[in-house]
């Protein structure tokens, strides 16, 4: 992230450290599930997009990562189901412990959004839309498709929306607002992208009524192992979440967005394919003459002095891609693109 923090936020920040320096207002252990004021800010969010979420199916957690990480403590010994490339966290949590992780392959004919499989397993779905690595976002026809899979099956979806802010028009930024996926579905909100809250750590998991017993688990979970995120950064990302802190997310989201047109611009130019850049930062692109993902990072890196990632860091799946970010100030964003431009007249 290169953007401070929301005014609004720091604002908050400042009010809530002045009130813990005060006896009157002090504020000690609070609930591990968050305080009310936060997670009548994010229902409030959520309606704000169309979708009814009560407070108390609501969980404010220190972030996506750890959430991502932790929810398998939960939730039985099913297979998790993962499009890939992604984001590596959740699956890497659950082969550690000893489960079974499958992979759909993603690729450029199924633009990186491949449909659920025929099999009628049950299993544990990982979906993150907008995605990262590859920064392709579910319609809300595909996304119906995923809970329809997961109703017939008696599947259960872990919906990472740390995306959610960037995504365009058709982009649902909640699978709650597919019809029934309250019944099959739970949803990891976050901060970090939108907000740039990822040095403060601030998220949610949501958790429907309809799912009681994994709420039930979840509570548990969080008493033995969570003391909750501090007050001060709660009271931080509850201004985040007001009607005047949106709006200078938007602003923040909106820069980012920029910088990915730029970077998008010599791809097009040179006819490099890539997916992203319009509902996401990131933008992942094919390696020019089918070189492997590491040798053209070191490439790029010897030859035009760019640091992308690998896409093969994101599965075998990814193996032959790289991806390119748009966090980053903008004279620097510009700077990679007229690099990347001169790289490519290169080749």
């Amino acid at each position: 992230m290169t953007l401070p923090l929301p005014s609004c936020a720091v604002r908050a920040a400042v009010v809530a450290a002045e009130e813990m320096g005060r006896e009157a207002s002090f504020r000690g252990y609070g609930p591990e599930s968050g305080y009310m004021f936060l997670k009548t800010a994010v229902s409030e969010h959520y309606g704000r997009q169309g979708v009814s979420i009560s407070p108390d199916e609501i969980y404010i957690t220190d972030g996506a990562k750890s959430t991502l990480g932790s929810i398998g403590d939960i939730i039985g010994n099913e297979k998790l189901l993962v499009p890939a490339p992604t984001y590596p966290v959740m699956p890497d949590s659950w082969l550690m412990s000893g489960r079974e992780a499958v992979f759909l392959p993603g690729n450029r004919e199924n633009g990186f959004l491949p449909s659920p499989p025929e099999d009628g397993g049950r299993y544990v779905i990982y979906l993150c839309s907008p995605g990262n690595p590859t920064g392709a976002a579910y319609t809300a026809e595909g996304l119906e498709k995923w809970v329809n899979f997961a109703l017939s099956t008696g599947s259960l979806i872990v919906f990472d929306a740390a995306y959610s802010a960037f995504s365009g028009d058709g982009i649902p930024r909640s699978v709650f607002s597919v019809k029934n996926a309250s019944e099959c579905a739970v949803e990891v909100g976050s901060l970090s992208k939108n907000a740039g809250f990822t040095g403060m750590r601030c998220g949610w998991l949501t958790i429907p009524e309809s799912l009681s017993d994994i709420a039930s688990a979840w509570k548990r979970r969080q008493a033995t192992r969570f003391n909750g995120v501090p007050y001060i950064v709660q009271r931080a990302a509850e201004a985040a979440l007001t009607p005047e802190g949106e709006l200078e997310c938007r602003s923040l989201v909106s820069y980012y967005l920029c910088n990915a047109a730029i970077l998008a611009k010599p791809l097009k130019k040179h006819g490099i394919f890539f997916t992203g850049g319009e509902n996401s930062p990131y933008l992942f692109a094919r390696c020019p003459e089918n070189a492997g993902s590491w040798d053209f990072f070191e490439h790029l890196l010897d030859t035009a002095g760019i640091v992308c990632t690998p896409g093969s860091g994101f599965g075998d799946c990814g193996e032959g891609w790289f991806r390119l970010s748009a966090f980053g100030k903008r004279k620097t964003v510009t700077e990679a693109a007229e690099r990347l431009d001169r790289f490519f007249d290169r080749i």
